[in-house]
């Protein structure tokens, strides 16, 4: 048995944000009270500290099979565990890609031993090539949790409103990285000041947005469900807002970077600040963080993308794009969201749990809430921890971070999997 005593829990699925006690026993919630007596029972004290529902990535690149110079699955459960993440969901572009019910299954398995749970997304084309559907059916079968063909689009919209036509019947979500490769025109950043000073390739924000309205209108059309990730603009909010009063069954999520980070962090030609989307303008910041205020944004995801060094630091045209993100998404929210007053700290805590359990049908499950005899999935927050990100003191393989340096507030200090204790006092077990 696992005791933790004196907590502020804040469980938003029962609408709980009160000082109790939290009893553990066999991997599940079998209590939640004022006083708990619990003879034997390991104990934690969480006298001034935050415990909510285990935290839920729903966008991570595990980089397993075939990258593993980069990340494995035990390296990325460990930075998850590090980061306060109890549950992560990997994205298909692995090598070979996961169109198969072999990559499928080997992930899985591999996932078994993680200090996390681990769940995987399969293709939603062969190859991702966006041309001719994966074996959608099978890929289910095998254990996948959802489709995307992340790091492409589907280029052909009558090969996207076939798939939305399956997973309609499949009852399978479409996880979309809607993004239109003309527009973008092989752009690196966002296209704007920043990018004419630096003389680099802009990337407007209508190729989000083109390809955004095309995937909702599809969706709507046959009656299916669609997620939008990695949101980054104004306009794709204003398109998901319009989108939801309609009654289209459509969901976004955004990123710790774009609510965090301008284009002006790629000024240097820092590599470690290329991402896709790109970091947008101020304008485009501002935006995200009301669309997370007013709820048309339903889930914070990280995007983890660890990449080598020699991947990297190259000439920032040739640099790989992404950044690692699930060690420093907690403080990111903490300190850009709730310490300066954009979301309370009940909302927060709703988007990286319950928002994302509910998109990916996890809270069936038990995912995301406190709820009696749900698994005691934890992640404990010390609000008042104050911290400078180190990249050297990470978990993952990866390194590539803007926010080396910076110093932030209010950091996970325990992360509790099916009633183990994977991390203690920030130390991963």
């Amino acid at each position: 048995m696992l005791l933790i005593s004196n907590s502020r829990v804040i469980d938003p699925k029962n609408r709980v944000d009160d000082r109790l006690s939290i009893l553990v026993d066999k991997g599940r919630i079998v209590k939640i009270s004022k006083r708990i007596k619990a003879d034997g029972a390991e104990r934690i004290n969480a006298n001034g500290l935050i415990a909510c529902p285990g935290l839920i990535d729903m966008h991570v690149h595990m980089r397993e099979p075939g990258r593993e110079d980069k990340e494995t699955i035990d390296t990325c459960s460990r930075a998850a565990a590090h980061g306060g993440f109890c549950t992560i969901v990997g994205m298909p572009n692995t090598s070979p890609v996961a169109d198969n019910q072999t990559v499928i299954s080997h992930v899985l398995a591999r996932g078994k031993n993680a200090l996390v749970n681990v769940h995987c997304t399969g293709c939603i084309t062969k190859q991702s090539l966006g041309q001719e559907l994966a074996e959608l059916a099978d890929l289910k079968g095998a254990g996948a949790i959802a489709f995307s063909d992340d790091g492409r689009p589907v280029r052909n919209p009558l090969t996207m409103r076939r798939a939305l036509e399956y997973c309609k019947m499949l009852e399978m979500l479409i996880i979309s990285h809607s993004e239109d490769l003309e527009l973008a025109d092989n752009g690196v950043m966002h296209e704007g000041w920043v990018s004419t000073m630096l003389g680099l390739r802009g990337k407007p924000e209508v190729a989000e947005t083109v390809a955004i309205s095309r995937d909702i209108l599809l969706a709507e059309s046959v009656g299916a469900r669609i997620h939008i990730t990695h949101v980054s603009c104004k306009n794709s909010l204003n398109l998901i807002s319009a989108a939801k009063k309609r009654g289209v069954k459509v969901t976004a999520d955004t990123c710790p970077h774009y609510f965090s980070l301008t284009d002006e962090a790629v000024i240097g030609y820092n590599q470690n600040a290329k991402v896709n989307p790109p970091l947008r303008s101020a304008e485009h910041v501002a935006a995200i963080k009301r669309g997370l205020a007013s709820g048309v944004i339903d889930a914070i995801a990280t995007d983890h993308a660890p990449h080598t060094a020699l991947d990297k630091f190259v000439e920032f045209d040739n640099a790989e794009s992404g950044m690692v993100g699930l060690e420093t998404a907690v403080p990111l929210v903490m300190t850009n969201l709730v310490a300066a007053r954009v979301i309370n700290l009940r909302r927060a805590i709703e988007l990286l749990t319950i928002g994302p359990a509910r998109i990916l049908g996890l809270d069936k499950l038990g995912y995301g809430s406190f709820s009696i005899g749900a698994p005691a999935d934890i992640t404990i927050i010390d609000p008042n921890k104050e911290g400078v990100v180190n990249p050297e003191e990470f978990e993952s393989k990866g390194r590539n971070t803007p926010f080396a340096g910076m110093e932030l507030r209010g950091w996970p200090v325990y992360t509790i999997v099916k009633g183990e204790v994977v991390m203690r006092d920030g130390r991963v077990v």
